[in-house]
């Protein structure tokens, strides 16, 4: 993937921006340093969260939103830290664990985050196909094919500059927030308690721990947290340390406005099976496929039609994005000029194979944010132990109790990652 490089309009008036040149509104100061938080946003509201935001929902309510709420903040933090690596060093977290940690290590991190880019393609090209085969009748080998093509053409956009990307792929994030906007006001949710849970921290036994652990599980996720550090790599490059800061400042914004809109995505996921199948005493409803056909039973057509559309948009901003950053993974880690459609095929690959034998979609889901899990640790914790060193971030190194805090979220997410491999594997 080539480093995030702007039309030159755009960077000058980015650069006005920071030398107190501004024209125009403040909307327009704020433009030009928005859109890699966007696309690294995508990863946070990819099929997987609509798997786990769904089954919290219809077993236990509003009880869960503040797991929501805790795991997008800590998705802040981190994201926040991958974007500042990339600003402060001009390289991206693969590049920087070939270059400061022994080959051997460097070697099996890389082998490990293929995986999981595998793996993140394998859930957002499953979900993508879902949406196709729901939406349209299409098969699921056909739905993944047209994934494939489809996200070949999205990434081809980059010849074009990578504005238009980031201009693609937001749109596809507000189509899925707007279509959950819609299916917020279809449901009439009760508002009271939603607020209640919002800021009260609750569980109702051991499974609701369970579901807590897989919403954070899938929220926070790997492959987003190298690709970020990539799309900050020569996107806006100044030397000027009080205008370095300034544009960190304006990469802040970008984080929490992206983080913010994943943020209410997911909690309109939850509240949405929370009023149509909790309150209606279906709390056996698990899958995506059997919240699509039940919807329409309890909400109409139009309902169903919006789940299918923004899980459709989901799927293919998701495959798009993980497979951008299966791309940066490969050639931060092993430093090879593979040609770029050899690269996109590699990644996409094992998940055009797993679905063509046929296996269970949501099967295919589970095990693949098992594996998700499995490499969460190798982005999260070097990721605080580089930022954390001033011989590498220069002014922007972490302040300590910034490195205290991502470095007490990296151990809680760890954690509770394990948790959730191990009752995977025992039961």
């Amino acid at each position: 993937m080539p480093k995030n490089n702007l039309d030159s309009k755009t960077v000058q008036s980015a650069l006005d921006a920071l030398s107190r040149q501004p024209r125009g509104s403040r909307l327009t100061r704020v433009l030009p340093f928005l859109g890699p938080a966007f696309i690294a946003s995508v990863a946070y509201v990819d099929p997987g969260n609509f798997a786990t935001n769904i089954q919290g929902g219809a077993q236990f309510g509003y009880l869960l939103l503040w797991v929501i709420i805790a795991s997008n903040l800590i998705a802040m933090l981190i994201q926040t830290l991958s974007a500042k690596l990339g600003l402060a060093t001009g390289h991206n977290l693969a590049e920087h664990c070939r270059l400061h940690f022994p080959k051997p290590v460097s070697l099996g991190m890389w082998l490990i985050m293929e995986a999981v880019a595998m793996a993140t393609d394998l859930a957002e090209f499953m979900g993508a196909a879902l949406g196709f085969q729901l939406l349209f009748g299409i098969p699921l080998l056909a739905g993944a094919l047209l994934t494939a093509v489809t996200t070949i053409g999205i990434l081809g956009m980059e010849r074009f500059g990578f504005r238009p990307l980031e201009a693609v792929i937001s749109a596809m994030v507000a189509v899925i927030a707007l279509c959950y906007v819609a299916e917020i006001f279809i449901v009439k949710p009760d508002w009271s308690d939603i607020a209640a849970h919002v800021v009260r921290p609750a569980f109702s036994g051991s499974e609701s721990v369970l579901l807590a652990t897989g919403i954070i599980g899938a929220t926070v996720m790997p492959h987003a947290i190298f690709l970020h550090s990539s799309l900050m790599q020569g996107r806006i490059v100044v030397k000027d340390r009080k205008k370095l800061r300034t544009l960190y400042r304006y990469e802040i914004m970008d984080v929490v406005i992206a983080m913010g809109i994943a943020s209410f995505v997911n909690m309109s996921m939850l509240i949405m099976a929370a009023a149509t199948f909790y309150a209606t005493g279906k709390t056996s409803v698990a899958t995506i496929e059997e919240a699509y056909r039940t919807l329409e039973p309890l909400l109409g057509p139009a309902a169903k039609f919006i789940f299918g559309v923004s899980l459709l948009f989901s799927g293919l901003s998701s495959s798009s994005v993980g497979t951008s950053a299966g791309q940066v993974i490969m050639q931060g880690f092993i430093q090879r000029h593979i040609p770029l459609w050899i690269r996109r095929i590699i990644t996409m690959a094992p998940s055009l194979f797993v679905i063509a034998m046929g296996f269970d979609p949501t099967r295919t889901l589970v095990i693949s944010q098992v594996v998700l899990s499995f490499g969460l640790p190798f982005a999260i914790v070097p990721l605080v132990m580089f930022t954390r060193r001033a011989d590498i971030m220069g002014d922007l190194v972490n302040r300590r109790t910034t490195t205290m805090f991502a470095g007490f979220a990296a151990a809680v997410i760890v954690a509770l990652n394990m948790y959730l491999l191990y009752t995977t594997f025992t039961g």
